[in-house]
């Protein structure tokens, strides 16, 4: 096919749809794997074939029918989410077939979607996943929460939760090209507690899962911390909160810990010291910084180019496993970014 025209046959695709609302942790049973014939582009649109999707932690809380910073998944309808993928069919004049697109269609097999919902991709730098993970919203989390929300300055000491996974095996890479003299993380078990030392350019790996968090963190910061990022919330929170120096800054990125609980989680006990040490603890939505996207991407990929960013990704093959790596995702069995790859 070339550009402005629309499929000779019919195609069908497959796709998964939120079957039920989970109650605590989700299980296979919420969801429900469809195949569906798809509709031809209209004007200003594209038909892409997914190659491979993303599935990230914010997703749970999509399950459910509370409102947020974002709209729940419906019920019986396909769910959504960060995609890569092979324009197979344009009538668009700015997108024609064969560019290569990130857009927000995943949980299927192919997607037709405007075209202006859709970013063409430099494949030239990185790999079409990237965009997923070290060059798409998990990468710029870091970045954003490291350099706007909770600034990492020359000689600080930075603390990192759930520091194996997309965002932080990132993060403390980053939070070491900012000028932080001492990066700590924070990961479930010793293989990634190994890597973050080996792979991920930390000085100093927890493993949560032996419990004495905050005794840890005492032990390689006797002095304190200066930056956290949390993805975690809960006991780590506390901890980190416990450890900050004075002034110290906090980037509030998830609550990873809290998302299958089915009633409110307290918070920190010891939240006063974040007023005694005049803390700064901020929120961030990524959607609040793609305006750094043309910034930060360079900078990734020459990066990446000289090696001095080093990433991992855990994969998952088929559409039918997506469910499988989700559900994984959320009980931490990922090193660096969780992908499900659809096609070749």
């Amino acid at each position: 096919m070339t550009a402005n025209q629309t499929a000779a046959t019919p195609i069908t695709g497959r796709e998964i749809r939120l079957a039920s609302r989970p109650v605590g942790e989700p299980g296979p049973d919420n969801f429900e794997l469809v195949e569906v014939a798809m509709p031809r582009p209209g004007e200003g649109q594209i038909l892409v074939r997914n190659t491979w999707m993303s599935v990230d932690p914010y997703m749970r809380g999509r399950m459910d029918a509370a409102e947020s910073y974002i709209p729940p998944f419906q019920l019986g309808a396909a769910m959504d989410g960060s995609a890569v993928g092979e324009v197979v069919a344009s009538r668009s004049e700015t997108i024609p077939v064969g560019a290569t697109v990130t857009h927000f269609l995943g949980w299927r097999e192919y997607a037709v979607l405007d075209a202006a919902d859709a970013t063409v991709i430099d494949t030239a730098i990185a790999p079409a996943q990237a965009y997923l993970g070290v060059l798409g919203t998990t990468g710029l989390t870091a970045y954003a929460a490291l350099t706007e929300v909770a600034p990492v300055r020359e000689g600080d000491v930075v603390f990192v939760s759930a520091a194996a996974g997309a965002v932080g095996s990132v993060a403390g890479q980053i939070a070491r090209k900012l000028g932080a003299v001492k990066v700590i993380g924070s990961a479930g078990g010793p293989i990634k507690t190994k890597k973050l030392i080996a792979d991920f350019g930390y000085d100093a790996a927890i493993d949560y899962r032996n419990g004495r968090l905050g005794e840890r963190l005492a032990d390689y910061a006797p002095e304190g911390i200066d930056v956290y990022l949390d993805s975690v919330g809960g006991d780590h929170l506390e901890a980190a909160i416990g450890a900050a120096r004075v002034g110290g800054r906090v980037a509030l990125v998830g609550a990873i810990s809290t998302y299958n609980d089915t009633a409110p989680t307290p918070g920190p006990t010891n939240l006063f010291q974040a007023a005694a040490k005049e803390l700064t603890l901020r929120g961030m939505l990524i959607g609040s910084y793609f305006h750094l996207f043309p910034e930060y991407i360079p900078l990734a990929a020459g990066w990446l180019a000289d090696g001095t960013l080093r990433t991992e990704e855990t994969v998952v093959d088929g559409l039918e496993q997506a469910p499988d790596a989700f559900l994984g995702v959320l009980r931490g069995a990922n090193t660096g970014k969780m992908l499900v790859r659809l096609g070749a």
